[in-house]
């Protein structure tokens, strides 16, 4: 799905409907992942085991042990890094660093992109055995502007997030402006935006003067 279309929360409500809810869900954006940062990130390490390793650290796989890992952007990880993903994926075993023996991990893996997968595979961005390794279960998740008969609750969600019980008014007029919009962000633009107009609107009806110009120009007739 596209950015912003809340793959993260489709994510955790999986992790939250299965029998692994008591246990971690760990979020990791792949695209910060550095050959370094994966290794210590991922399988842990000992003290002494590199340069400034100054004690026993536990990775994402020991601490999410029996939970769920969350892989955000799978497609932005680098090449070189993704047979070791693969190898923990197919045999469920890693090594932490400063160590020899192998460990065991059970972990539920969730993996997200807004790339075409495909796309990356023939210009070999993206390694095949991977692919159809996590490939178990397929899921999309529409852009909000296909799928705009959410928006109402979207904005009562957010509305009670922010406000509690107490919620907010909308003038005549302000829904039809917010359901015509395109919104280029998808849910997470629309969150910022109610977030927003709730500050300027300080506690008084939303009006279109506390939405963003491009919305209030709609015309919703």
């Amino acid at each position: 799905g596209e950015t912003g279309t809340g793959k993260e929360l489709l994510s955790q409500a999986i992790h939250a409907a299965s029998l692994r809810a008591k246990y971690l869900f760990t979020p990791i954006n792949m695209d910060s992942l550095t050959a370094q940062l994966f290794d210590a990130e991922f399988f842990g390490h000992t003290k002494g085991a590199f340069t400034g390793a100054e004690k026993d650290r536990a990775g994402y796989l020991e601490t999410t042990n029996r939970g769920t890992l969350f892989l955000d952007e799978i497609g932005n990880l680098p090449r070189e890094l993704q047979g070791k993903l693969l190898r923990v994926l197919q045999d469920g075993e890693y090594i932490k660093i400063g160590t020899s023996t192998p460990r065991r991990t059970d972990i539920r893996f969730i993996a997200a992109t807004n790339k075409n997968l495909e796309s990356l595979m023939t210009q070999k961005k993206f390694r095949k055995d991977l692919y159809y390794r996590l490939k178990g279960g397929w899921l999309h998740l529409p852009p909000l502007r296909e799928r705009k008969e959410d928006i109402p609750a979207l904005i009562g969600s957010f509305v009670e997030e922010y406000c509690g019980s107490d919620g907010v008014e909308f003038e005549p007029g302000v829904m039809s402006l917010l359901e015509a919009y395109h919104y280029p962000g998808n849910i997470r633009e629309l969150k910022a935006l109610i977030q927003a107009a709730l500050n300027l609107a300080q506690g008084r009806p939303i009006a279109p003067r506390h939405l963003p110009g491009p919305i209030q120009k709609i015309n919703s007739n």
